[in-house]
């Protein structure tokens, strides 16, 4: 497991290394400036397992972000800054990063459709809800859309709501708003919070 969640036990013996069920996790992370703000990338050994923004509706406490590096000092970190400069000057459609996330089996599921919505394109929560079984898990859609913990990696600032209205995204509206343009894929609705 190279994730920690907040709600797991878990003890930090040396700077970096996190101790979980037996298992050692070298977990760091690296703040960068980017075209739609600052983003944290999360790093656990050889993958990446976080990108948030400042104001994360779920941002996870830094204190299990691990020790704060420079990106240029770490190929994983590396990797993950140069992709998401290339996709915010739009040179590139698509992540080629290890990743893993550690969510419960539904939040698993919807993330890896998230992966599967092409650049330049929207769906809605709905849509998602369909193919997981029904309408009726609309809202527990949009919970696991709101906490993947890879965002931009794993486009969930492409899920719109019905008749393709913008709704929440953790990292805010403006940024899904700046993201979808980028992506040639801005709903011609109006934004609304609900």
């Amino acid at each position: 497991m190279n994730y920690v969640s907040e709600n797991r036990v878990m003890r930090e013996s040396e700077r970096g290394r996190i101790f979980l069920k037996g298992i050692t996790m070298y977990l760091r992370h690296a703040t960068i400036d980017t075209r739609v703000g600052q983003v944290t990338i999360v790093a656990s050994d050889d993958t990446i397992v976080g990108i948030y923004y400042p104001h994360h509706w779920t941002r996870p406490s830094a204190s299990i972000f691990g020790v704060a590096g420079d990106s240029s000092n770490d190929t994983v970190l590396t990797a993950a800054r140069e992709q998401l400069a290339e996709y915010l000057d739009g040179a590139r459609t698509s992540f080629d990063l290890p990743v893993v996330t550690h969510g419960n089996p539904f939040q698993e599921r919807v993330w890896a459709l998230l992966n599967q919505i092409p650049y330049g394109e929207t769906t809605t929560y709905g849509e998602l809800a369909e193919k997981l079984g029904g309408k009726s898990l609309a809202r527990m859609v949009g919970q696991a859309v709101g906490h993947n913990p890879l965002s931009v990696i794993v486009p969930c600032h492409r899920v719109v709501g019905k008749d393709g209205k913008l709704t929440g995204y953790a990292g805010g509206l403006e940024r899904k708003k700046m993201l979808l343009s980028l992506e040639g894929s801005m709903p011609a609705t109006s934004v609304t919070l609900f």
